[in-house]
């Protein structure tokens, strides 16, 4: 989890905007929250590993919000492939 803290720039946070550049195959690694309602990540995480992105697990929304740089839980997050950034898309 330590790339996700490190990189200011080149990451996003939450289901909508994960899931658009997972869509986009922008994603190099998908972070995912255990206690995050799977029905809603199982999909992603499915859609990761078809694409070959690393799937990192993390114990709780908590742990991850607070990983993203944001004070509330967060299901999913995201690293973007070198170059690419939030406002990119």
């Amino acid at each position: 989890m330590d790339r996700l803290k490190r990189r200011r720039e080149g990451r996003v946070t939450g289901l909508k905007e994960t899931g658009k550049r997972l869509e986009s195959g922008l994603v190099e690694i998908l972070y995912v929250a255990d206690d995050a309602d799977r029905a809603l990540t199982d999909p992603m995480v499915e859609a990761a590993r078809e694409q070959g992105i690393e799937v990192v697990r993390v114990p709780s929304m908590k742990e991850l919000g607070r990983a993203s740089g944001i004070e509330v839980g967060a299901a999913v997050a995201a690293v973007l492939k070198e170059g690419e950034s939030r406002a990119d898309h």
